[in-house]
C-alpha cells in the first residue's frame, strides 16, 4: 500500500488560508469570492480552490449568492451559541479529566502548569497590544492544551469544527468591544484548578467561562446586525 503523505493538501491550505482571512476580518461578510482571482493570488490551480470552497460551505463560512457564485456568510448569533453550548459541555469534560489526571500524577501538573503560565503571558500581552489574532490564537492554545492534558484524545477533534465557526466570531467581536482582561482572569482561576486537582471546580469554572462568553458574543453580535439594519 501507498504510504500516505503527512504534509496538508493543496486544498487543505487554500481552506486555512480563506479561514485564516475571514476570521481575521480580511475577508468580511459578503465579500464575493472569485475562484479564478483566488487561484491567481494563490499560485494554484482552481481544483484545490473548488474543493477548499466545498469545505467552506460544509462549514457555513461561504454560501452561494446565485449566479455570482460564493461570498463570505453573515455571522449567526443563534448559530454561534449552538457551537458555544456543544463546546462548554466538551470543555467541561476536557477540564474535569485534566485535573483528575494531574491530581495522580505531580510531575504531569507542574509541566501543564508551566505551558499553561506561557500561553496566559502571551494571551495578556496580546490583549495590552490589542492584537486580536493573537488574543484568539492564544486563546485556541491554552484550550488546546486542555484537551492534550485531559488523556481524551477524542476531545480536540471533536471540538475542532466548532472551533473553526467560533475563531470568527471571536475575532468579529474582539474587533469591535469585549472584555478580554476578564477573559484571561477566568483562564488563569481555569489553569489554577486544574493544576491542583479539583476536577468539580475546573469543570464548573470552564462551563460558566464558556456560556458566559457566549452570552456576551451573542450580545455583541445582535448589537452589530441592529446597528447595520
Amino acid at each position: 500500500m501507498k504510504i500516505l503523505a503527512l504534509k496538508p493538501s493543496l486544498a487543505e491550505q487554500v481552506y486555512e488560508v480563506i479561514v485564516a482571512g475571514i476570521c481575521d476580518g480580511d475577508l468580511p461578510a459578503g465579500a464575493h469570492l472569485v475562484q479564478e482571482q483566488l487561484a491567481e493570488q494563490l499560485g494554484v490551480s482552481r481544483q484545490p480552490i473548488q474543493q477548499a470552497m466545498a469545505l467552506l460551505k460544509a462549514d457555513g463560512m461561504v454560501e452561494e449568492i446565485g449566479r455570482r457564485g460564493l461570498c463570505v456568510a453573515a455571522l449567526d448569533p443563534a448559530l454561534m451559541r449552538h457551537h458555544y453550548d456543544i463546546r462548554a459541555t466538551l470543555d467541561g469534560l476536557a477540564a474535569r479529566l485534566s485535573a483528575l489526571r494531574l491530581a495522580a500524577a505531580p510531575g504531569l501538573a507542574k509541566s501543564f502548569s508551566d505551558r499553561a503560565a506561557q500561553i496566559l503571558e502571551a494571551g495578556q500581552a496580546a490583549v495590552s497590544s490589542g492584537e486580536v489574532a493573537g488574543q484568539v490564537r492564544h486563546d485556541m492554545a491554552l484550550h488546546t492544551l486542555i484537551y492534550e492534558t485531559s488523556g481524551n484524545p477524542l476531545l480536540a477533534r471533536t471540538a475542532e469544527p466548532h472551533w473553526r465557526f467560533l475563531r470568527r466570531a471571536m475575532g468579529e467581536v474582539l474587533r469591535r468591544a469585549t472584555l478580554p482582561r476578564e477573559i484571561w482572569r477566568q483562564h488563569a482561576e481555569i489553569v489554577e484548578a486544574i493544576a491542583r486537582g479539583d476536577a468539580q471546580g475546573a469543570e464548573a469554572l470552564m462551563v460558566h467561562h464558556d456560556l458566559s462568553a457566549a452570552g456576551t458574543l451573542q450580545a455583541a453580535l445582535e448589537a452589530m446586525e441592529a446597528a447595520s439594519a
